[in-house]
């Protein structure tokens, strides 16, 4: 399925099912906000490739997820706060700005996760996620009720919470098999556990 959409760069990654939380203040994204709220639809995020994310137009990596805003508040400080949630991955093809200087792109919606259940191999990392969600509180895990038996959400939320380079979030999120997120996540976290 393709769809256009408006897309917002930022130095980070947002995994399906993950939360975002935002300050916005630049009046494309006011203005992006404002409609997305408006028509309940979603608007994109993506990893900076090359660029920023205050000014001129960032460059993105080819695939993000699509946020919906779930909540919003203004800020005491005059800033607009909205909390978005990660739902489907998706392919960018052709991308135009508008005189605003807001990117807009037509994108594929890649296919969700499949429900994958969780291989022997793979419950250290269950484990090494439920520790985390032991130390950060509920506040830590995207979803009230944590389905720890599925690859896919195991790999997404270790994906999310773990401190990996920024480049390393976006090949885990990129990986559209779920066991193969998992593999690449222990092999990524090898160095530092000596397993």
């Amino acid at each position: 399925m393709s769809m256009r959409i408006p897309l917002f760069p930022l130095n980070t990654v947002l995994f399906p099912g993950g939360t975002l939380t935002l300050r916005i203040f630049e009046p494309r994204y006011l203005r992006m906000v404002s409609d997305c709220l408006a028509n309940q639809r979603p608007f994109g995020v993506c990893l900076i490739r090359s660029g920023r994310e205050v000014g001129s137009i960032a460059e993105p990596f080819g695939i993000g997820t699509l946020a919906h805003i779930v909540d919003w508040e203004q800020r005491q400080d005059g800033l607009l706060g909205i909390t978005a949630r990660g739902d489907r991955r998706f392919s960018i093809g052709q991308t135009e700005a508008d005189a605003q200087q807001l990117l807009h792109a037509d994108v594929t919606l890649l296919e969700p996760d499949a429900a994958t259940p969780l291989a022997p191999e793979f419950r250290p990392l269950a484990e090494l996620l439920q520790r985390i969600h032991d130390q950060l509180g509920s506040t830590g895990l995207a979803k009230p009720e944590p389905m720890r038996d599925d690859a896919g959400w195991v790999g997404c939320r270790l994906a999310e919470l773990l401190p990996l380079p920024l480049r390393d979030k976006q090949r885990l999120l990129e990986v559209g098999d779920p066991s193969e997120r998992l593999r690449l996540l222990h092999q990524l976290l090898k160095p530092e556990t000596g397993q």
